[in-house]
C-alpha cells in the first residue's frame, strides 16, 4: 500500500478541527452526528480534540458495500439520532466523493428541526465533487484514488490503519479472500 498520508499528519490535522469546532461552537449547543461506520475513528479522535461540551449521536448511511469502490444507490437509517431540535449540528463523514451522501445526510437531518447544520469530512475528493454543496470543514483534498485506512475500508478490511493509503490490487485481492 502506498501511505497518501501519515498517521502524524492525520493527528494534526484533527487537534486543528478540534480546536476550530471549539473556537466557533463555544457557549452553543453542538452535537457531532458520525456517519457509520467510516467516521467512527475520526469521530473518536475528534471529540478528544475539542474543549468543549458537546452531544455525539450517530446515523447510517451508505452508498457503497461490501468489494464496491464506486457509489450506489444511497440508504439513511435514521433510527439512532436522538432529538436535534435547537442544536447546531456538524455531520461528521469519513469522505466526501461526489458529495451525494452528504447532501442526502443533510435532507435527512433537515427534519430534526436543528438551529444549523454543517459538514465535516476527514477526505474530500474536489474531482469528484458532483453537487453544489462543499463540506464546511475537511482535513485533506484528495486525488481521484481509491483509499483505506482510518475508518474507511474495502470489504470491511483496512478499517484500523492509523494513516489513509491506496491499496494495490495485492491489497484488494487479499480483502477479498477474507470473506
Amino acid at each position: 500500500m502506498k501511505i497518501l498520508i501519515s498517521e502524524h499528519q492525520i493527528r494534526e490535522r484533527v487537534q486543528e478541527l478540534g480546536s476550530r469546532l471549539s473556537e466557533e461552537y463555544r457557549g452553543r449547543p453542538l452535537t457531532i452526528l458520525g456517519v457509520l461506520t467510516g467516521s467512527v475513528v475520526l469521530l473518536a479522535d475528534l471529540i478528544r480534540a475539542t474543549s468543549i461540551p458537546l452531544r455525539v449521536a450517530l446515523i447510517s448511511a451508505s452508498s457503497y458495500g461490501g468489494t464496491r469502490t464506486s457509489p450506489g444507490q444511497l440508504s439513511v437509517n435514521s433510527l439512532l439520532v436522538p432529538d436535534l431540535k435547537g442544536r447546531h449540528v456538524v455531520i461528521l463523514d469519513d469522505i466526501f466523493d461526489t458529495g451525494h451522501t452528504m447532501v442526502g445526510l443533510m435532507e435527512a437531518v433537515q427534519g430534526f428541526s436543528p438551529a444549523s447544520i454543517r459538514t465535516a469530512v476527514l477526505l474530500w475528493k474536489t474531482e469528484r465533487s458532483r453537487v453544489e454543496l462543499v463540506p464546511d470543514y475537511y482535513g485533506f483534498k484528495i486525488p481521484d484514488e481509491f483509499v483505506v485506512g482510518y475508518g474507511l475500508d474495502y470489504n470491511d478490511e483496512f478499517r484500523h490503519l492509523p494513516y489513509v493509503a491506496i491499496p494495490d490490487d495485492d491489497d484488494l485481492k487479499s480483502a477479498e479472500a477474507q470473506i
